[in-house]
């Protein structure tokens, strides 16, 4: 009698406990996580047809189309480059590009692949030209520099800086700005100016075009690259290795290999 009052006690007990939970309502399902953050710094210039300082541009359209595959979102913080490339080196922002490859830059962040920058994981190649004045003497033959007479001129830690000093040329780093290049350069201040190609081809398509010519053999041709920050690669290390991959992947995607027929930079 005791073992079946006790049954019908622990009943009501486990009925009463029920009709609590009742009334609290079913459990919320968790909220889901929040995509990865990942910041980015780029140049705080128009480089056509890579990039926009108002996010436009082919590197914008391949990194929105990494962000919509891997579910992250990007940060994206425009800057003069020399303090983008300082701000990556101190773990600031988690990456910036586009980047070329140089040896000593692996002391700033990391390169897909990293000592041999692998260039399957490229976001676009681009090359550098020197410009004359029309009608100058500057010259550039492929391999070396003939009838030089005082400083070719190059962007603020521009990589192509490397290849003019290796070249026992007069340098003159002193511009931030394709146009300010130009500018120097019409007015005689200069000898010559190295720019990369979508630089050199904007300003052939501006006022000063007319006083300027660009000579046919490249001084260099580089792929670019996204680059990440020492932290972000030693804390997630996978996270890293799927961003690369999802640039290698969105720009060998016929989405993708539409847009730079469409603008005019295929390779």
């Amino acid at each position: 009698m005791r073992i079946w009052r006790n049954a019908r006690r622990a009943a009501a007990l486990g009925l009463g406990l029920g009709l609590l939970a009742g009334a609290a309502g079913p459990a919320k399902a968790a909220a889901p996580a929040a995509p990865p953050v990942v910041s980015l710094c780029f140049e705080r210039q128009d480089v056509p047809p890579w990039r926009t300082e108002a996010g436009g541009g082919l590197n914008f359209a391949l990194l929105g189309m990494v962000a919509r595959s891997l579910d992250i979102r990007f940060d994206f913080q425009s800057m003069p480059w020399k303090r983008c490339l300082a701000q990556l080196q101190a773990n600031q922002v988690d990456g910036a590009f586009a980047v070329s490859y140089k040896p000593d830059r692996r002391a700033i962040g990391e390169y897909p692949g990293g000592a041999q920058a692998d260039a399957s994981k490229r976001m676009h190649i681009d090359r550098y030209v020197l410009l004359r004045r029309k009608g100058g003497a500057a010259d550039w033959d492929g391999k070396a520099f003939h009838h030089i007479d005082g400083a070719i001129g190059f962007q603020l830690g521009y990589s192509v800086g490397d290849m003019l000093r290796a070249s026992n040329v007069e340098v003159d780093e002193g511009s931030q700005r394709a146009d300010e290049l130009a500018r120097k350069l019409t007015a005689g201040r200069l000898a010559a100016a190295a720019l990369g190609g979508s630089d050199a081809a904007g300003i052939m398509r501006g006022p000063l075009a007319a006083q300027l010519e660009m000579l046919p053999a490249p001084l260099i041709e580089k792929p670019y690259f996204l680059i990440l920050s020492h932290a972000l690669v030693a804390a997630r290390p996978q996270l890293a290795e799927r961003i690369w991959r999802g640039v290698e992947q969105a720009r060998n995607s016929a989405e993708y290999r539409r847009l730079e027929l469409a603008a005019g930079a295929g390779h």
